[in-house]
């Protein structure tokens, strides 16, 4: 029960709905806006109450005491994000205004004040001199603009009214205890009894009949004692949504003021064939338009799916029409014309009903003084051969007979089915006259009035739905097909959440199968992982984990071996045994990742070509060939590397443990784990693999096989200075050297570019996935950036920096690496990052864009020499990494880093995975010592170290000798 302890502390909106609006069937607030909301988390089309509720929620009730607000929904209402409302010492009730111009003022409200922004009165359609009287210094007038604050004490008393006669009866309480209905305005009836210049004779006086008197003689004694306070909103906006074609039409095709939090679009949540046919000024919301759909400037299309081609001329609204009426359309040019399709009821029938009417005509004037389709009613008559009499019974006196109560609109026939060409006719009846008219007279029709009271809304929201989620299937085709930065995951969640998955997974089943291109394919099966995780609704488990689960294994051989719409069709098939609880979602959303990772590692092996491997000497048997490589250091662009974000946008890259396992591989079963990142050896039997030394699989038995081409076997150590997880690139870079060394001993020559795609391809078979800023950095010498276009088939490009003379000693003395004691393994963040980018993430879009232009200034900075601007990039490159997949650093690294922090330039985590070496950019020379006392004196970092480090001017070494150099 709402008491007065209740309305203490609470804070309330009412909303309140309106009456009934001729431009759309769900009244004004739930009339939509050509508005789409990037950043929402689900997509869903804006209407006028959205936008009122965002305003009141985020801008206007911010700051305000607890209390009672009050907004209509009949206009449109724009407010800056700080509207500046004094809320210091406030009691009673506070109205809001926005100004406005005179000349509007005349058809509206504005409020009378006095100096301390007390309402005196509020003027009504007043004429020039009282508007005058209420104008500002700068020539505007405050307009009322349905907005009103009641304070806790005020709506406690105005509560108190309700169960007082007559004012019961404005409740359903009284009306149930058999009172008369009564109507009251809340401005002029509840309000106005507050403004200053108002006298208890003259408000309860000018109140109509005696109940009103009544009523308002009750509020009068309830409320004259609260003050009556205005705030005026500078660069506020306000616009009443009239009964005006010409109006609505404007408000939807203008682009809101700028203190607007929305941003109107010519077309939203639409897809249409043919964006060049629609000229500037024009607007599009929820449409699906195919084929040539030539839309003039200030015309508007809501809610219509159309087939081309049709011309729309100017100055038209055409709303809730189905692709049936397009052939209609298509021989009838439109100019300034109204076209509605509505669903009405008529008892438990249901039946669509099409209206026609001028941009220009007004549903009220008398018939002698009005048009119909913006020409005069007589000439109208003349035009068509319809009479008085069919329109209006003979009782109906001449001063009602208007627009609104005119019998135009067919609504059944006795033998024919009525479609949109049977109030089209009227436009062009000189064609078609007598049958038509015949015809028209024939049918049962109704007026806009009758029609008003039979309009089913939840047939049209329905309607609404169903064609937004059809052009949200557009959307889908068009943004994976088109590889556009879109992200799907809004329209994902709206699709769950309102029961139209099946269609989306059948779109995206559909995008996958068809695509031809293994990128597309894999973001399509990403995309129905993400429909899976939603349909879990936050249950069932973590996302990222494992996905060889053996029921799935017939459909990924399938994708393997190269047949994807077979692949995914089965797929499709074994989805459906797995939709019934969270938990078998969230496996089968894996089991997609897995899916889509198969289809990555198409793309990626798509670099294969860019392998070229020619013929060397042989080296004699008994003889080693050692390979040594630096490790890499990334100053900038990582995760930009990492497929699919390298081949899907592009990127730009800067930049030992003492286990010792014995493994011997004698048949090529033993290889046959190699696909699995932690069998034992899994990445040299990969480069045995890779470097086509064994073919895999084979007929021919291992031994056969390496007799024949070698004359004996290979013998292979590996090791590495660095510690595992040290970020520093080590698994890679061991790829790269195991490579070059089983090349050079199997009498093959590489070069170092083949190479670095050699490992992109190793590492894909190996199925750890994997960028390529490892091996470039520890394969090619020097300072150097690598680049990667946004296409297949996936090639990287290196580029040595310039430096100048002494900078590559002056980075030696500079640069420092501290190892911080910490691993944090990058095994579930590779997941992580790629379906968020799959998902695109408008932060992830803009975050890989900022990796590769930081990528870029950082190559700038070298060339320049500049270590202040490397240092800068080296800080951003850190808030980078941390926003794409790592959410911070572990507590010690940060405050190690804050620690360092007066003493460098910049300094970043190396590698991916959080933790691992930290490498610092020094501001003084030689900071070595320096930096260890500061970090010994720092509590809480635990076991670090700190290291010199030296810039690789040579690259990697290829040594044959005769004897083992271990």
């Amino acid at each position: 029960v709402v008491t007065a302890d209740v309305l203490r502390d609470a804070r309330i909106l009412i909303l309140h709905m309106g009456r009934d609006f001729s431009f759309d069937d769900c009244g004004r607030a739930f009339t939509c806006l050509p508005v789409q909301e990037p950043g929402a988390p689900a997509e869903a089309l804006v209407c006028n109450l959205d936008s009122l509720l965002g305003t009141m929620t985020h801008r206007l009730c911010v700051g305000s005491p607890p209390g009672v607000w009050v907004c209509s929904t009949d206009m449109l209402l724009t407010v800056p994000s700080t509207p500046g409302i004094d809320w210091d010492g406030f009691q009673g009730v506070k109205v809001i205004a926005v100004p406005g111009s005179q000349a509007y003022a005349r058809n509206h409200g504005v409020y009378l004040t006095d100096d301390q922004g007390l309402v005196r009165n509020i003027i009504y359609k007043g004429t020039e001199a009282q508007i005058q009287k209420c104008a500002g210094p700068d020539g505007t007038v405050p307009l009322v603009c349905g907005v009103v604050f009641f304070s806790s004490d005020a709506a406690e008393q105005l509560l108190a009214t309700h169960v007082i006669p007559p004012l019961d009866a404005c409740t359903y309480m009284g009306l149930d205890s058999g009172a008369p209905p009564i109507q009251l305005s809340l401005f002029f009836d509840i309000v106005l009894c507050m403004a200053g210049a108002m006298t208890e004779e003259e408000f309860v006086k000018s109140g109509g009949d005696a109940t009103v008197r009544s009523a308002r003689s009750v509020l009068w004694a309830a409320l004259r004692a609260f003050p009556l306070s205005m705030a005026c909103i500078p660069s506020a906006s306000y616009d009443y949504m009239t009964t005006s074609a010409t109006d609505h039409i404007r408000s939807l095709t203008l682009l809101p003021g700028s203190a607007s939090h929305l941003r109107f679009c010519k077309t939203a949540h639409s897809h249409v064939d043919q964006p060049c046919l629609l000229e500037d000024g024009s607007s599009v919301t929820n449409c699906l338009l195919e084929g040539a759909v030539r839309l003039a400037a200030g015309s508007v299309i809501q809610h219509c799916h159309l087939q081309g081609p049709l011309e729309i001329g100017p100055g038209c609204l055409l709303s809730g029409l189905t692709p049936g009426c397009s052939p209609a359309l298509q021989g009838c040019p439109l100019r300034n014309v109204v076209l509605q399709g509505h669903h009405v009821r008529l008892h438990n029938l249901s039946c669509r009903v099409f209206t026609l009417t001028g941009r220009l005509d007004d549903w009220q004037s008398p018939v002698d003084e009005a048009t119909y389709l913006n020409v005069p009613w007589v000439e109208f008559f003349h035009q068509t051969g319809i009479r008085e009499g069919d329109l209006w019974d003979a009782e109906t006196p001449r001063r009602s007979r208007c627009l609104l109560n005119a019998r135009l609109f067919p609504v059944l026939h006795a033998c024919e089915a009525l479609g949109l060409e049977d109030v089209l006719w009227l436009l062009a009846p000189a064609a078609v006259a007598s049958e038509r008219l015949a015809r028209w007279r024939a049918a049962w029709r109704m007026s806009w009035q009758e029609l008003l009271p039979c309009l089913d809304r939840e047939a049209e929201l329905g309607a609404r739905r169903a064609l937004f989620f059809l052009q949200g299937q557009r959307k889908v085709r068009r943004v994976l097909l088109g590889r556009q930065d879109s992200s799907l995951l809004p329209l994902t969640r709206s699709a769950v959440h309102e029961g139209y998955h099946e269609a989306m997974l059948g779109t995206l089943d559909e995008v996958a199968s068809t695509a031809g291109d293994a990128g597309i394919a894999a973001r399509a099966l990403a995309c129905i992982a993400e429909v899976l995780g939603c349909m879990a609704r936050g249950e069932g488990g973590l996302r990222s984990g494992p996905a060889a689960n053996r029921e799935w294994a017939s459909a990924f051989g399938r994708l393997e071996s190269g047949d994807v719409a077979g692949g995914v069709q089965e797929l499709a098939t074994e989805r459906q045994k797995w939709m019934s609880s969270p938990a078998l979602l969230v496996r089968a959303a894996r089991h997609y990742e897995g899916a889509e990772q198969i289809l990555v590692r198409q793309a990626v092996m798509s670099s294969c070509q860019f392998i070229t491997v020619g013929p060397a000497e042989l080296p004699p048997l008994g003889h080693w060939v050692q390979v040594v490589c630096p490790a890499r250091l990334d100053l900038s662009g990582g995760w930009s590397d990492t497929p699919p974000i390298t081949y899907e946008h592009g990127g730009a890259g800067g930049g030992g443990a003492k286990a010792v396992e014995e493994l011997v591989c004698r048949e090529l079963e033993h290889l046959k784990d190699y696909c699995q990142p932690h069998a034992p050896g899994a990445l040299l039997k990969a480069a045995f693999i890779c470097t086509q030394i064994v073919q895999f699989p084979s007929q021919k038995p291992l031994r056969e096989q390496l007799m024949e081409s070698f004359g004996g076997g290979f013998e292979v150590h590996t090791w590495s200075k660095l510690p595992h997880g040290s970020g520093l690139g080590t698994s890679s870079i061991l790829a790269g050297a195991v490579m070059a060394s089983l090349y050079r001993a199997a009498g093959k020559a590489a070069s170092t570019e083949s190479l670095v795609h050699a490992v992109l391809h190793l590492e894909q078979r190996l199925t750890t996935g994997g960028g390529w800023q490892d091996q470039v950095g520890g394969l090619i010498p020097g300072i150097k950036i690598g680049r990667s276009k946004a296409q297949l088939p996936l090639r990287v490009e290196v580029e040595k920096i310039p430096v100048p003379d002494d900078f590559t000693q002056t980075l030696n003395n500079h640069l420092l690496l501290v190892y911080t004691g910490k691993t944090r393994l990058a095994r579930n963040l590779l997941q992580d990052v790629v379906r968020n980018w799959y998902a695109r993430l408008p932060s992830i879009v803009q975050n890989a864009d900022a990796l590769v232009s930081n990528a870029e200034e950082c190559a700038q900075a070298l060339r320049q020499g500049n270590l202040l601007l490397v240092g800068e990039c080296l800080d951003r490159y850190w808030q980078h990494e941390k926003s794409t997949g790592l959410g911070g650093e572990p507590v010690a690294v940060g405050r190690m880093m804050d620690a360092l922090q007066p003493y460098v330039y910049g300094q970043c985590l190396a590698g991916a995975g959080g933790g691992g070496f930290l490498y610092v950019l020094t501001k003084a020379p030689w900071q070595k010592e320096a930096l260890h006392q500061i970090l010994a004196q720092t509590e809480g970092l635990g076991n670090f170290s700190i290291h010199s480090i030296e810039v690789d001017t040579d690259g990697f070494s290829v040594e044959v000798m005769e004897c083992n150099p271990k």
